[in-house]
């Protein structure tokens, strides 16, 4: 079975490694952005399976980065939100799931599992 790849768009180290173990750690291929403006390059070069999307982010929001990448033909990457806002007015429609940081670790792997194999 191929290796499902998840791509991690986050401003915070801390977050990004935390959620890089997490997820290689439970088998999964990992890459990673820190800002949404590098996330378009990195979602080209690695075409992931799900996408985890931080809000708030310097250089570019995550809700614009993906409006960006919902234009793109065939687009149907899974995203599934992680955010310090609790304001899920600024949350993306199309998300998956909605997770405030901090989150339950377990909570994520179950929702990333179940969107991944459908």
């Amino acid at each position: 079975m191929m290796t499902k790849k998840i791509m991690i768009v986050d401003d915070d180290p801390a977050i990004t490694r935390y959620l890089d173990a997490l997820f290689t750690d439970n088998g999964y291929e990992t890459c990673v952005a820190d800002d949404g403006k590098k996330a378009m390059d990195v979602f080209k070069e690695n075409a992931p399976d799900l996408i985890t999307l931080d809000l708030e982010m310097p250089e570019e929001w995550g809700p614009r980065f993906f409006r960006k990448i919902s234009k793109i033909a065939g687009f149907n990457t899974p995203v599934i939100v992680i955010s310090g806002l609790s304001g899920r007015k600024h949350s993306i429609p199309k998300a998956e799931a909605f997770f405030a940081k901090p989150f339950d670790a377990d909570e994520l792997l179950k929702t990333v599992k179940n969107v991944l194999t459908g």
